[in-house]
């Protein structure tokens, strides 16, 4: 079995007096990740650096007001960012059952109380209220990812994807969709530059209804 990443020193960098939570939660992901199917058997050497650091940078990008992670999963980014930002309303939207448990039982564990768990699809989510950004990591191209998450944004509202080396490629092949979706000035922005060492695209655009 692979051994777990040893806890970079960045991780104080990026999380701050909210280190202790996150180390809680790595814990619990690395203890449990693989059997309960949420995360593959090679990403313990590197859970640290390219899973937990990687959401984590996106942190400051938030806005205190209500945040919606489209497609949790294991909690990548969303639950790392609620634990990151406790000023910001997490909404940690998810279809599948076994992952909605997961993420319910580490809001529960880790007493978050600004994080709230939804089984849905994204598309046929029922909110409570129009989001202040969007967010999602590694759920699907660009082009059909805009359909799930700016339908849920408020008017002024801000999506924060986050993406790979080919980020700029997927804006520049989504025009269509940009458009259709009203979304404007979409971009990549680049975070943890100097703080980790692989930083963290994220596309940033916005969304008028």
């Amino acid at each position: 079995m692979p051994e777990l990443e040893e806890e970079p020193a960045e991780a104080s960098v990026v999380f701050g007096d909210r280190l202790d939570v996150v180390r809680r939660f790595s814990g619990n992901l690395a203890r449990h990740g693989e059997e309960r199917g949420l995360i593959g058997p090679l990403e313990l050497p590197r859970l640290w650096t390219r899973h937990i650091l990687n959401s984590g940078v996106v942190a400051p990008l938030l806005k205190p007001g209500y945040l919606g992670d489209v497609g949790s999963g294991a909690g990548l980014p969303g639950l790392v960012l609620g634990i990151a930002r406790p000023d910001v309303h997490v909404t940690l939207i998810e279809p599948m059952e076994r992952r909605v448990t997961w993420l319910s039982e580490q809001v529960n564990e880790l007493e978050l109380g600004n994080v709230v768990v939804v089984r849905a699809r994204a598309e046929e989510a029922a909110l409570d209220r129009p989001l202040d950004q969007v967010t999602a990591r590694a759920v699907s191209a660009l082009r059909k990812l805009l359909r799930l998450t700016a339908p849920l944004a408020r008017d002024g509202g801000e999506l924060l994807l986050m993406k790979g080396i080919n980020a700029q490629a997927e804006i520049d092949a989504s025009q269509k969709e940009l458009r259709k979706f009203k979304v404007s000035n979409a971009h990549v922005e680049i975070v943890g530059a100097g703080v980790i060492a692989e930083p963290t695209r994220v596309i940033r655009g916005d969304v008028r209804a």
